[in-house]
């Protein structure tokens, strides 16, 4: 089973039981994250695909880890113009290990 969640602008794919490094959260460690913005779920017998979110389904996490990713370098160069430019960067973010995926069915 997985499930397909949007969180700031991004889409991952999930299982119950993985880590997952999102983009910097609010969130410290030990709380508890709610994503609802669920854009798929795969069970073992069935595939829901939401038009754009599926209505009554979450993710429920937890948060394991924060901290900032290993750097990288970008550098700019023209070539003969003797122009170079070394910037490195390091992206915040959130660990966090998903519980469930819920979807309760819908009423009506």
């Amino acid at each position: 089973m997985y499930a397909v969640i949007k969180t700031a602008g991004k889409q991952y794919r999930v299982f119950p039981g993985e880590v997952v490094r999102l983009d910097k959260m609010e969130e410290q460690v030990g709380d508890q994250v709610e994503f609802d913005k669920v854009l798929a779920i795969q069970d073992e017998e069935q595939h829901t695909i939401g038009r754009p979110t599926i209505d009554n389904a979450k993710v429920l996490g937890t948060v394991v880890e924060t901290g900032r990713a290993k750097k990288i370098r970008v550098l700019k160069f023209k070539r003969r113009k003797q122009y170079r430019v070394l910037r490195g960067h390091r992206q915040d973010f959130t660990a966090v290990k998903i519980d469930a995926i819920r979807s309760e069915p819908q009423e009506g």
